[in-house]
Protein backbone atom coordinates (compact mmCIF):
# COMPACT_ATOMS: atom_id res chain seq x y z
CA UNK A 1 0.00 0.00 0.00
CA UNK A 2 1.35 3.81 -1.04
CA UNK A 3 1.81 6.13 2.26
CA UNK A 4 0.43 9.15 0.97
CA UNK A 5 2.17 10.99 3.70
CA UNK A 6 5.51 10.18 1.88
CA UNK A 7 4.12 12.51 -1.23
CA UNK A 8 3.13 15.08 0.70
CA UNK A 9 5.12 18.56 0.79
CA UNK A 10 6.10 19.52 4.54
CA UNK A 11 4.15 22.27 6.08
CA UNK A 12 6.66 25.32 6.20
CA UNK A 13 5.84 28.43 8.31
CA UNK A 14 6.54 32.21 6.14
CA UNK A 15 9.54 33.63 7.70
CA UNK A 16 8.31 36.94 6.86
CA UNK A 17 5.85 39.09 8.64
CA UNK A 18 2.37 38.75 7.11
CA UNK A 19 1.42 41.77 4.87
CA UNK A 20 -2.12 42.66 6.62
CA UNK A 21 -2.59 45.57 8.58
CA UNK A 22 -6.81 45.21 8.64
CA UNK A 23 -8.98 42.09 9.29
CA UNK A 24 -12.75 42.16 9.34
CA UNK A 25 -14.32 38.74 10.35
CA UNK A 26 -17.95 38.38 8.71
CA UNK A 27 -20.48 35.32 8.96
CA UNK A 28 -22.63 33.73 12.02
CA UNK A 29 -22.25 32.26 15.47
CA UNK A 30 -19.14 30.54 14.43
CA UNK A 31 -17.14 33.43 13.80
CA UNK A 32 -18.75 35.33 16.89
CA UNK A 33 -17.45 32.79 18.88
CA UNK A 34 -20.44 30.91 20.54
CA UNK A 35 -19.78 28.21 22.59
CA UNK A 36 -16.32 29.82 24.13
CA UNK A 37 -17.31 32.28 26.59
CA UNK A 38 -14.77 35.06 28.03
CA UNK A 39 -15.94 38.14 29.90
CA UNK A 40 -12.55 39.74 29.13
CA UNK A 41 -13.91 40.28 25.62
CA UNK A 42 -16.72 42.17 23.85
CA UNK A 43 -20.25 40.50 23.94
CA UNK A 44 -18.71 37.95 26.25
CA UNK A 45 -17.29 34.96 23.07
CA UNK A 46 -14.02 35.02 22.33
CA UNK A 47 -13.95 32.55 19.52
CA UNK A 48 -11.69 31.35 16.73
CA UNK A 49 -11.48 34.75 14.83
CA UNK A 50 -10.31 36.98 18.16
CA UNK A 51 -7.45 34.16 18.29
CA UNK A 52 -6.66 34.59 14.77
CA UNK A 53 -6.61 38.92 15.10
CA UNK A 54 -4.54 38.36 18.50
CA UNK A 55 -1.75 36.26 16.87
CA UNK A 56 -2.12 38.64 13.87
CA UNK A 57 -1.83 41.95 15.99
CA UNK A 58 1.15 40.63 17.78
CA UNK A 59 3.18 40.33 14.69
CA UNK A 60 2.63 43.74 13.45
CA UNK A 61 2.40 47.21 14.52
CA UNK A 62 -1.31 49.42 13.55
CA UNK A 63 -3.17 45.89 13.19
CA UNK A 64 -6.87 46.41 13.91
CA UNK A 65 -9.70 43.99 13.76
CA UNK A 66 -13.90 44.13 13.73
CA UNK A 67 -15.65 41.32 13.87
CA UNK A 68 -19.10 41.95 12.32
CA UNK A 69 -20.61 38.52 12.69
CA UNK A 70 -23.99 37.84 14.86
CA UNK A 71 -25.12 34.41 15.62
CA UNK A 72 -28.27 32.92 14.03
CA UNK A 73 -27.96 34.46 10.86
CA UNK A 74 -28.82 32.82 7.26
CA UNK A 75 -26.84 34.04 3.68
CA UNK A 76 -29.09 36.46 2.99
CA UNK A 77 -28.85 38.18 6.18
CA UNK A 78 -25.33 38.20 6.41
CA UNK A 79 -25.09 39.37 2.54
CA UNK A 80 -27.78 42.37 3.05
CA UNK A 81 -26.33 43.43 7.11
CA UNK A 82 -22.58 42.37 6.55
CA UNK A 83 -20.59 42.48 2.91
CA UNK A 84 -21.20 46.24 2.37
CA UNK A 85 -20.23 47.52 6.14
CA UNK A 86 -17.24 45.39 5.83
CA UNK A 87 -15.95 46.91 2.21
CA UNK A 88 -16.50 50.18 3.69
CA UNK A 89 -14.19 49.49 6.60
CA UNK A 90 -11.06 49.13 3.22
CA UNK A 91 -9.92 45.87 4.88
CA UNK A 92 -6.38 43.82 3.62
CA UNK A 93 -7.84 40.47 5.43
CA UNK A 94 -11.87 39.19 5.41
CA UNK A 95 -12.82 35.91 6.45
CA UNK A 96 -16.04 34.90 5.49
CA UNK A 97 -17.94 31.68 6.61
CA UNK A 98 -21.65 32.04 5.72
CA UNK A 99 -24.59 29.25 4.79
CA UNK A 100 -24.13 26.44 7.60
CA UNK A 101 -27.89 27.77 8.72
CA UNK A 102 -29.17 27.61 5.52
CA UNK A 103 -27.59 24.45 4.77
CA UNK A 104 -28.79 22.31 7.83
CA UNK A 105 -32.29 23.51 7.03
CA UNK A 106 -34.52 20.85 5.73
CA UNK A 107 -35.84 21.63 1.85
CA UNK A 108 -32.68 24.13 1.29
CA UNK A 109 -30.76 23.66 -2.26
CA UNK A 110 -26.73 23.84 -1.25
CA UNK A 111 -26.63 25.09 -4.74
CA UNK A 112 -28.80 28.06 -4.68
CA UNK A 113 -26.81 28.92 -1.10
CA UNK A 114 -23.80 28.58 -2.90
CA UNK A 115 -25.12 30.93 -5.73
CA UNK A 116 -25.86 34.11 -3.19
CA UNK A 117 -22.43 33.31 -1.35
CA UNK A 118 -20.39 33.34 -4.52
CA UNK A 119 -22.15 36.72 -4.84
CA UNK A 120 -20.54 37.83 -1.80
CA UNK A 121 -17.20 36.73 -2.92
CA UNK A 122 -17.12 38.93 -5.58
CA UNK A 123 -18.33 41.54 -4.05
CA UNK A 124 -15.60 41.32 -1.28
CA UNK A 125 -12.85 40.60 -4.07
CA UNK A 126 -13.30 43.13 -5.94
CA UNK A 127 -11.62 45.36 -2.76
CA UNK A 128 -8.33 43.33 -3.43
CA UNK A 129 -8.13 42.07 -0.05
CA UNK A 130 -7.20 38.73 0.60
CA UNK A 131 -10.19 36.79 1.19
CA UNK A 132 -10.91 33.25 3.44
CA UNK A 133 -13.26 30.82 2.78
CA UNK A 134 -14.29 27.89 4.74
CA UNK A 135 -15.87 24.32 4.26
CA UNK A 136 -18.51 22.94 6.66
CA UNK A 137 -17.29 20.69 9.56
CA UNK A 138 -17.47 16.60 8.16
CA UNK A 139 -20.81 15.70 10.43
CA UNK A 140 -20.79 11.99 9.64
CA UNK A 141 -19.42 11.61 13.84
CA UNK A 142 -22.66 12.95 15.27
CA UNK A 143 -25.99 11.54 14.99
CA UNK A 144 -28.00 14.72 15.39
CA UNK A 145 -26.39 16.54 12.29
CA UNK A 146 -25.40 12.93 10.18
CA UNK A 147 -27.94 13.14 7.91
CA UNK A 148 -27.23 16.35 6.71
CA UNK A 149 -23.29 15.27 5.71
CA UNK A 150 -24.28 15.05 1.73
CA UNK A 151 -25.51 18.53 1.77
CA UNK A 152 -22.74 19.83 3.62
CA UNK A 153 -20.22 17.96 1.09
CA UNK A 154 -22.01 19.31 -2.00
CA UNK A 155 -22.03 23.02 -0.31
CA UNK A 156 -17.98 22.57 0.38
CA UNK A 157 -17.78 21.49 -3.42
CA UNK A 158 -19.29 24.41 -4.51
CA UNK A 159 -17.05 26.17 -1.52
CA UNK A 160 -13.61 25.58 -2.93
CA UNK A 161 -14.82 26.10 -7.13
CA UNK A 162 -15.93 29.70 -5.94
CA UNK A 163 -12.55 29.98 -4.14
CA UNK A 164 -10.59 29.02 -7.41
CA UNK A 165 -12.78 31.37 -9.58
CA UNK A 166 -12.01 34.26 -6.74
CA UNK A 167 -8.52 33.27 -5.87
CA UNK A 168 -9.32 33.14 -2.15
CA UNK A 169 -7.76 30.83 0.35
CA UNK A 170 -9.76 28.14 2.01
CA UNK A 171 -10.10 27.27 5.30
CA UNK A 172 -10.87 23.70 5.17
CA UNK A 173 -12.60 22.48 8.20
CA UNK A 174 -14.15 19.09 7.16
CA UNK A 175 -9.90 17.84 6.82
CA UNK A 176 -10.11 19.09 10.43
CA UNK A 177 -10.32 15.38 11.72
CA UNK A 178 -9.47 16.81 15.10
CA UNK A 179 -12.03 18.47 16.11
CA UNK A 180 -14.45 15.95 14.67
CA UNK A 181 -15.28 14.87 18.43
CA UNK A 182 -18.03 15.71 20.92
CA UNK A 183 -15.60 17.22 23.56
CA UNK A 184 -14.72 20.02 21.31
CA UNK A 185 -17.94 21.13 21.29
CA UNK A 186 -20.49 22.90 23.61
CA UNK A 187 -22.98 21.31 25.48
CA UNK A 188 -25.43 22.42 22.80
CA UNK A 189 -23.72 20.03 20.55
CA UNK A 190 -24.03 22.51 17.93
CA UNK A 191 -20.99 25.20 18.40
CA UNK A 192 -17.87 24.70 19.06
CA UNK A 193 -16.32 25.47 22.78
CA UNK A 194 -13.26 26.91 23.53
CA UNK A 195 -10.90 23.63 22.58
CA UNK A 196 -12.61 23.52 18.74
CA UNK A 197 -12.07 27.59 18.93
CA UNK A 198 -8.37 26.98 19.41
CA UNK A 199 -7.99 24.24 17.05
CA UNK A 200 -9.93 26.33 14.45
CA UNK A 201 -7.85 29.15 15.04
CA UNK A 202 -4.39 27.36 14.34
CA UNK A 203 -5.98 26.00 11.10
CA UNK A 204 -6.88 29.25 9.83
CA UNK A 205 -3.25 30.48 10.67
CA UNK A 206 -2.16 27.85 8.94
CA UNK A 207 -4.24 28.62 5.71
CA UNK A 208 -2.71 31.74 5.72
CA UNK A 209 0.81 30.32 6.20
CA UNK A 210 1.76 32.80 9.36
CA UNK A 211 3.89 31.09 12.50
CA UNK A 212 2.25 30.82 15.67
CA UNK A 213 2.87 29.73 19.20
CA UNK A 214 -0.56 28.05 19.30
CA UNK A 215 -0.54 24.52 20.67
CA UNK A 216 -2.40 21.56 20.41
CA UNK A 217 -4.86 21.47 23.29
CA UNK A 218 -6.04 18.15 24.23
CA UNK A 219 -9.80 17.68 25.85
CA UNK A 220 -10.10 15.89 29.47
CA UNK A 221 -10.70 11.76 29.16
CA UNK A 222 -14.49 10.92 28.16
CA UNK A 223 -16.13 10.02 31.38
CA UNK A 224 -17.65 6.84 31.88
CA UNK A 225 -21.25 6.85 31.27
CA UNK A 226 -24.35 4.25 32.00
CA UNK A 227 -26.15 3.24 29.19
CA UNK A 228 -29.20 5.12 31.55
CA UNK A 229 -27.34 8.18 31.82
CA UNK A 230 -25.88 8.89 28.68
CA UNK A 231 -29.94 8.51 27.68
CA UNK A 232 -30.78 10.81 30.06
CA UNK A 233 -28.18 13.54 28.58
CA UNK A 234 -29.49 12.77 25.59
CA UNK A 235 -33.15 14.04 26.84
CA UNK A 236 -31.85 17.01 28.61
CA UNK A 237 -30.17 18.44 25.65
CA UNK A 238 -33.13 18.24 23.58
CA UNK A 239 -35.26 19.81 25.89
CA UNK A 240 -32.47 22.34 26.89
CA UNK A 241 -31.17 23.04 22.94
CA UNK A 242 -33.15 20.92 20.21
CA UNK A 243 -36.24 21.89 20.91
CA UNK A 244 -35.84 25.29 21.55
CA UNK A 245 -33.92 25.83 18.24
CA UNK A 246 -36.83 23.82 16.42
CA UNK A 247 -39.31 26.10 17.94
CA UNK A 248 -37.11 29.33 16.67
CA UNK A 249 -37.15 27.50 12.95
CA UNK A 250 -41.12 27.36 13.24
CA UNK A 251 -41.84 30.91 14.18
CA UNK A 252 -39.51 32.00 11.83
CA UNK A 253 -37.24 33.54 14.94
CA UNK A 254 -33.46 33.78 15.15
CA UNK A 255 -30.99 33.70 18.08
CA UNK A 256 -29.18 36.78 16.36
CA UNK A 257 -32.47 39.06 16.88
CA UNK A 258 -31.55 42.16 18.45
CA UNK A 259 -28.01 41.13 18.81
CA UNK A 260 -25.17 44.08 17.49
CA UNK A 261 -22.00 42.81 15.86
CA UNK A 262 -19.65 42.80 18.74
CA UNK A 263 -16.56 44.40 17.00
CA UNK A 264 -18.26 47.05 14.21
CA UNK A 265 -15.38 48.78 14.10
CA UNK A 266 -11.50 48.30 13.20
CA UNK A 267 -9.29 48.53 16.54
CA UNK A 268 -6.58 46.88 17.99
CA UNK A 269 -7.22 43.34 20.23
CA UNK A 270 -5.38 42.58 23.75
CA UNK A 271 -4.23 38.73 24.06
CA UNK A 272 -7.16 37.58 25.97
CA UNK A 273 -5.35 36.54 28.93
CA UNK A 274 -3.50 40.32 28.89
CA UNK A 275 -7.21 41.97 28.76
CA UNK A 276 -7.98 39.56 31.81
CA UNK A 277 -4.92 40.72 34.02
CA UNK A 278 -5.51 44.02 32.94
CA UNK A 279 -9.02 44.17 34.09
CA UNK A 280 -8.14 42.95 37.63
Amino acid sequence: MVDEESFRTPYVANETVHPWRRFVAIGDSFTEGIGDPDPAVPDGHRGWADRVAEELGRQVDGFAYANLAVRGKLIAQIVADQIEPAVALRPDLITICAGGNDVIRPGTDPDAIADQFEDAVARLASTGAAIVVFTGIDTGFTPVFRRFRGKVAIYNENIRAIAERHDCIVADQWALKTVQDSRFFDDDRLHFNALGHHEVARMVLRSLNVPNDLQPMQPAPRPARTWRAARAEDLGWAREHLVPWVLRRLRHQSSGDLIAAKRPEPGPILNSENAKRDAE
